[in-house]
């Protein structure tokens, strides 16, 4: 009898110890970035507090980015990953990075966490509009990445072409000394800000940003959708007396298409009610609201996440 009482009586613990956590022993693995960078660093804190709030074991690993995460979701290496929103895109569609590879489905949507925005840096005072970079040297990121495709939807929607710029295929911190160096004219940089090489740059020298926005801005969102208004307050650099307006795609976290309802609604749940706490940990928090998670994503939620979105007034798309 005292067995029979010992078992049930640890069966009630197991309960008990399940109900308070939901998902208590799901393991998942969380692709991010390089550890220098703000995926990697913004990743750890996310995976904290989802293993303090929803029961479940994260390891945060430093990976190569975006399609990185996406591939890793797709072999069964990750679970969780943080990804730029158009690149993304492009996996669900099968185009641009991903167009050698073809389309992968094996991952959704858990929300929108902050801007990467679109900014265009300048020394050149006769640069006051994308238009105006016609015929002039422009650093448009490496051949394929992310930043080259977002340079080149920006000049298609001010109605220039490659062809229409002296292209140079540079990095940020190069694009920056190229820039000092009168090496080029302007540079696109993608990046959430303040991002380290502007800030430096429009320290040293009398550098700015050129908006882009009206037309171009309309053009570019209604021809791909996963771009978004962003605003760069007055202040955020140096020099910079008022706000510019530009285009953002968003650092996104996604998820394993497979995982369970209770898992991604917990876990999204451990980000969304803890926003402000997260917030005092790493300043990318701020961005954390239920309008930036929901906005902009073109590639389904997951059932989960939709959930909790639900449950806060927000409808979302699932498949």
């Amino acid at each position: 009898m005292k067995r029979i009482l010992s078992v049930i009586l640890a069966l009630v613990m197991l309960f008990a110890m399940s109900a308070c956590t939901g998902t208590a022993g799901s393991n998942m693995t969380m692709g991010t970035g390089g550890t220098s960078g703000t995926y990697y660093g913004y990743g750890g804190v996310l995976g904290q507090y989802i293993m303090n709030h929803a029961g479940i074991n994260v390891t945060v690993v430093s990976t190569d980015g975006s399609k990185a995460n996406i591939q890793g979701i797709d072999a069964g290496n990750y679970q969780l990953g943080t990804v730029q929103s158009d690149v993304m895109s492009y996996a669900w569609e099968g185009t641009r990075s991903f167009e050698q590879d073809g389309a992968v489905d094996s991952f959704r949507t858990v929300a929108g966490l902050y801007a990467e925005a679109v900014q265009l840096v300048t020394m050149d005072p006769s640069i006051k509009s994308v238009a105006d970079l016609k015929g002039k040297a422009v650093s448009i990121g490496a051949p394929g990445s992310g930043v080259y495709f977002n340079a080149i939807d920006v000049l298609t929607a001010a109605g220039l072409t490659e062809a229409d710029i002296k292209a140079q295929y540079q990095s940020f911190a190069d694009s920056a000394d190229a820039l000092k160096d009168g090496k080029i004219d302007a540079a696109f940089i993608v990046a959430g800000p303040p991002t380290p090489a502007i800030t430096e740059l429009c320290t040293t020298n009398a550098a700015y940003l050129v908006p882009i926005d009206g037309a171009v801005a309309d053009a570019l969102m209604a021809s791909c959708p996963f771009y978004t208004v962003h605003t760069i307050p007055a202040g955020t650099y140096n020099g910079q007396d008022a706000d510019v307006q530009t285009v953002t795609v968003k650092a996104t976290l996604i998820v394993n298409a497979d995982a369970t309802e209770d898992d991604v609604y917990n876990l999204t749940a451990a980000i969304f009610d803890n926003a402000e706490a997260i917030t005092a940990e790493n300043a990318k928090g701020a961005e954390l609201s239920i309008e930036n998670a929901t906005s902009g994503m073109t590639v389904p939620f997951h059932p989960g996440a939709a959930k909790y979105f639900a449950e806060k007034g927000v409808e979302v798309a699932v498949d």
